[in-house]
Formats: structure tokens, C-alpha cells, sequence
């Protein structure tokens, strides 16, 4: 059909729903929407044909880029297409309240007509009835398939039954049987797995595994969470996990990486890592990151000076370097080094060492206390109301001595847990002042070795310190430790 002035156009919209096995092909759909447009003498162009990828759910209309694409181009004054071609209205969605929403915004505001090949309606308000019914059911079928899937992989999942998508360094073999490992893919979750518990940090395996032309499951680059999540996946030490159902699974692991998966999730779990600090393979020095100034609280930025033997590298101040403040806050890097290792060695010698927590410790149960001194204090009161219902003749002799030993009993029983709680707490507190100082240790130890990289000696100190401030004036350092249970 050749365009011309009195030819109407038209676009083509097409979805295919996975759930759907008599589900047409994107082709087919186009070819049958062709077919009709042609017999309504509408023309579609192929700057207007707007299929979106396999797979896309049609429950939400934001995460469908061909659709949003669509409905931006209807939207131009005035629309490029008169008429909107769907094989069914379920492409259009299976969320009523968004269907109606977007079909308000094409037929009133872009003078679109929505026209559905396999379920042709009448014009009017019936036709417009009958189209909410066929929304209605639409919606009504994804919600109840939804349902059932998640019915039927639940049970798969407690018959220990493999489904979901094999992670990076396996395949599928269908049926619900065990994933197998596939090496050329493997090799990858080895290598981040070993230079994790090398002391590597999430950014320097990153760096190193795109150098290497490693790729993720779906053919990206690697960033530092897609190593976290491969460090945290439990599937690679044995464990199926589905939802709330985790079982041990019957699928190969190997010993390259389960004998140091546990190792890897304890550095996980205790390393402290603000949301805007960089990983010490980012820095330029294994302190950066971790100083601040003691005059205004921003970080000290390194400086690493080209000729070291006439100018020695420094830190300073970048708010002082912007000209945001008047007092310079600097300091060589090489004194700043050996502050360092002064500082860490007098806490080790300190019998106050101060720190906190950032992560609660389970063990802590404050609202139990809480509950306990509410529970002493209305006991008390309990205890004079029966006295006094005693004195003013309500209450017999026998029936407060009888009220009274009850209360008493409570009263101990309680105070005796909270005696408990405080003797937990207090023995917990000492248990992680000790592991503490293990780690300070540690971390002196790999500070204070010329062989050691700077990697492990930045990790080392960002695994028990939050910051350190430093204060010129007084040409000292102050430590904020924390532990992470």
C-alpha cells in the first residue's frame, strides 16, 4: 500500500506472554495486525511498530520501554498515528487500572483509536462494557496464574527440586534435577572467591575480572555488587535456597571454593563500609578514606608528590585546598604512617579501649530489659494497694500476707532475670573487647610490615576502624573502633 494524502496511519503494538503457550510469535502477530490494518486500508509504518522483547511482563506498563516509547510518540501534537493495532487487549496489559489509564490517555488526549484483531468489539458504550470485561478477566487470569506458579514452585522448592535460573558457573538440565557445573564459566566464581579471601577488595576483583574478559551470567561487566552477590550465593557452597525453603542440594560443588566460602561471609559480615567510602583499591594511599580533619570534618586527600625525595607526599584537607576554610589541616604521609601504627599499639596497651558497634549484637535485648523494670515498678505499686486495702479494713489478714508473698515471688523472679541480662551483657561486652583487640592486633602487625601490600593494609585497618580524625594542633590522631558481630 503506497502512502498518500488520504491514507490514515497506523502502529503496531506486540508483546509476547510467557505464560502462554498457545501464545502467537512476535511475527505472527505482526503478520495477522498487518493483514487486518491492510483490510481496513490503514497503514502501518515500520518507525511505528513497537515489539518489545520476549519475556516483559505485561502486569506493569513502567518496565516496558517499547510501550512507554509508544505511548510518548501518540502523545506528540498532533499524533503521528491514528490507530493502535493489538492482537489481543491483554498485550495492551493485564493491570486494569493501567489499561484504562493509558487507553483514557491515547483515545482522549491523542485521538487514538485501540483496535484488538483476534477480539473485535462493536463502537460505543457496549463495546466499551465488553472491552472492560475482557481487562477484567485478563487481570483476573495473571493474578490467578501468578498464584499458581507460585503454588507449584513452592512445592517444587520443599521436594528439593531445582527451578529458577542456574547462577554463574552451572546449567540447567531440566526436569528439577540438580544443576551441573560448567568450567569455562566456573572458573570465574573460583577466582572470586580465592582473591576475596586473598584480602582483594569488591572493586580490585571487579577491575581485575573485565581485564580478564570475564563476563556475569547475562553478559555484563562485572561491578563490585555482582561480586557480592557471587560471594554471598550459598548455592555455591551446597545450599538451595528458594524464598523461606533452603535444602542441602544433591549439585557439584567443588573444594576451591567451599573451603573458603565461610571464611569469605565472616570478612563480609564484619567489614564496616559507609555508603560513601571507596574501597582502598580505589585510593591512592592504604589511609585514604578513613582520615578526616579535626577542624571542619572533611577527608584528608592524599597527595602523592612526583619527587619524593625533594617533596614528600602529603594529606590535606580538600575543604582547606578549595579555599573553604582558612586553618590547613596536612600532614606528610610518612608521619602520618608511623601516627598510625603508634596510635593502634597504645590502644592495644590501653585497658579503656573505647569503641561501638555497627551492627547490634543479637544478644542485646534492651526492650527485654525495658519490659523487666515496667513490669518491677507496677509489682511495687501492686504491694501498696494490697497494704492499703489491708489498713482500711478490706482485705483480711491472711489475704494480704497470701497477696503479698505472690507479689514478692514475682518480684524476685524478675529481678533475678534482670540480673542475668546485665551479667550476659557485661561478660558479652568483655568477649568483644577481647576480639577486638585480636583484630587490632592483626591489623598492627600487616600496618607495621614493609612487605605487606597496601591493599591488606588498608583493609586491615578499615576492618576495625570507622575513621580517625586527626588534630593538628596537637599533632594527634583520634580513633573511632567499631566491631561487627
Amino acid at each position: 500500500m503506497k502512502k498518500d494524502e488520504t491514507t490514515e496511519i497506523g502502529a503496531a503494538y506486540v508483546r509476547v506472554s510467557t505464560n502462554d503457550q498457545t501464545e502467537l510469535s512476535p511475527d505472527a502477530q505482526l503478520r495477522e495486525i498487518k493483514k487486518a490494518a491492510k483490510a481496513d486500508g490503514i497503514l502501518i509504518p515500520e518507525e511505528f511498530i513497537f515489539i518489545e522483547e520476549k519475556g516483559i511482563s505485561g502486569r506493569r506498563a513502567d518496565n516496558r520501554k517499547e510501550f512507554q516509547k509508544m505511548i510518548s510518540i501518540a502523545k506528540s501534537q498532533p499524533s503521528p498515528f491514528q490507530y493502535l493495532y493489538l492482537w489481543k487487549f491483554s498485550r495492551f496489559a493485564r493491570n486494569q487500572e493501567e489499561s484504562m489509564f493509558y487507553k483514557g490517555v491515547l483515545r482522549k488526549k491523542c485521538g487514538v483509536t485501540i483496535k484488538s484483531v483476534s477480539e473485535p468489539i462493536m463502537e460505543g458504550m457496549f463495546g466499551r462494557l465488553i472491552e472492560s470485561i475482557i481487562e477484567w478477566f485478563d487481570e483476573y487470569y495473571s493474578i490467578n496464574l501468578s498464584g499458581e506458579v507460585t503454588r507449584g514452585m513452592t512445592e517444587k522448592a520443599l521436594r528439593e527440586g531445582y527451578q529458577a535460573s542456574p547462577c554463574l558457573g552451572y546449567r540447567a538440565v531440566g526436569e528439577g534435577k540438580p544443576f551441573l557445573i560448567y568450567d569455562e564459566e566456573y572458573k570465574i566464581v573460583e577466582y572470586i572467591h580465592q582473591s576475596y579471601h586473598d584480602g582483594m577488595d569488591l572493586s580490585a576483583i571487579a577491575r581485575n575480572a573485565n581485564e580478564m574478559g570475564f563476563l556475569t551470567k547475562r553478559g555484563n561487566r562485572f561491578d563490585r555488587r555482582a561480586v557480592d552477590r557471587i560471594l554471598r550465593n550459598r548455592f555455591y557452597d551446597g545450599i538451595v535456597s528458594w524464598k523461606d525453603i533452603s535444602f542441602h542440594g544433591r549439585h557439584e560443588t567443588r573444594e576451591t571454593v567451599t573451603s573458603v566460602f565461610k571464611d569469605n561471609q565472616v570478612r563480609l559480615q564484619r567489614e564496616y563500609r559507609p555508603v560513601k567510602r571507596r574501597e582502598v583499591s580505589d585510593c591512592k594511599h592504604w589511609a585514604s578514606g578513613l582520615l578526616k580533619c579535626g577542624y571542619c570534618g572533611a577527608s584528608l586527600v592524599f597527595n602523592k608528590a612526583p619527587d619524593t625525595n625533594r617533596h614528600p607526599s602529603y594529606f590535606q584537607c580538600w575543604r582547606y585546598a578549595k579555599g573553604s576554610h582558612g586553618e590547613s589541616c596536612s600532614i606528610t604521609a610518612k608521619k602520618m604512617e608511623a601516627l598510625i601504627i603508634e596510635s593502634l599499639r597504645t590502644a592495644l596497651a590501653s585497658e579503656d579501649m573505647k569503641y561501638g558497634y555497627v551492627r547490634k549484637p543479637v544478644s542485646e535485648t534492651p526492650g527485654e530489659e525495658e519490659n523487666i523494670r515496667t513490669a518491677l515498678s507496677r509489682i511495687i505499686q501492686k504491694k501498696q494497694r494490697i497494704k492499703d486495702a489491708y489498713e482500711n479494713g478490706i482485705d483480711t489478714l491472711e489475704e494480704y500476707k497470701a497477696g503479698k508473698k505472690r507479689l514478692e515471688k514475682e518480684q524476685e523472679e524478675l529481678e533475678n532475670r534482670l540480673k542475668n541480662i546485665k551479667s550476659r551483657s557485661s561478660h558479652e561486652k568483655a568477649t568483644d573487647k577481647v576480639e577486638l583487640a585480636s583484630r587490632i592486633q592483626k591489623a598492627c602487625d600487616i600496618i607495621s610490615d614493609p612487605a605487606m601490600s597496601y591493599e591488606l593494609k588498608g583493609n586491615a585497618l578499615r576492618s576495625v576502624v570507622k575513621k580517625i580524625v586527626y588534630d593538628k594542633r596537637e599533632g594527634t590522631l583520634k580513633f573511632f573502633y567499631y566491631i561487627s558481630l
